[in-house]
């Protein structure tokens, strides 16, 4: 009971959508055994934090789909805006959840099963908004912003998840490699392209 109603009051920060959202999700990952999405998903302050970032921008690539929750929230959060998720991996789970976001989100999320570092198709347009949120280990999160640095548009942002993770040192140590000149919001790290 306790659990829930500290879920509720996290839940305030979020757009009124993405919240019910994020509850019916928690909601049927706990029923399902769903550890990975537990553990994995953004957590409320956090995805306030990237809704925020994403304010006004419309082209957005996340890197990292895994269950789709911050893909879902994302395309909630704006009914303009398209979503690009990368993930060679897929997880038969995040369909479950895809149904949760309701069609009109669903048709505004392209999932593709693709390394991140496969870059953008030919005729996106430029990203808006990168969210960088797959591998956490310094050399892949080098990789894979390299590979995304030219598609951005001007005045992108490229938001690292984990960056103050204590688990995920890499994501730190490859924006400290990268030379960039950004800042730290709520555990992300945000660089604005020029």
């Amino acid at each position: 009971m306790r659990a829930n109603l500290r879920l509720l009051l996290s839940l305030r920060v979020l757009p009124w959508r993405v919240a019910r959202f994020y509850w019916r999700a928690r909601r049927h990952a706990l029923r399902s055994a769903d550890h990975f999405s537990l553990a994995s998903a953004a957590r409320p302050a956090e995805l306030a934090q990237l809704l925020t970032l994403a304010e006004g921008r419309e082209a957005v690539v996340e890197l990292g789909t895994g269950t789709a929750w911050s893909a879902i929230a994302l395309a909630l959060d704006d009914r303009a805006r398209q979503i690009v998720s990368y993930d060679p991996s897929v997880r038969a789970e995040r369909e479950a959840y895809l149904d949760l976001a309701g069609r009109q989100a669903r048709e505004r999320i392209e999932l593709r099963a693709e390394p991140d570092t496969r870059g953008p198709h030919l005729g996106d347009p430029p990203v808006q908004l990168l969210f960088i949120d797959s591998e956490h280990q310094r050399e892949p999160v080098l990789a894979a912003f390299r590979t995304w640095r030219d598609a951005l548009a001007p005045d992108a942002v490229a938001v690292f998840h984990d960056y103050t993770h204590p688990d995920y040192p890499g994501v730190r140590e490859a924006v400290v490699e990268l030379g960039l000149a950004g800042w730290e919001v709520g555990g992300v790290f945000v660089w604005r392209a020029p």
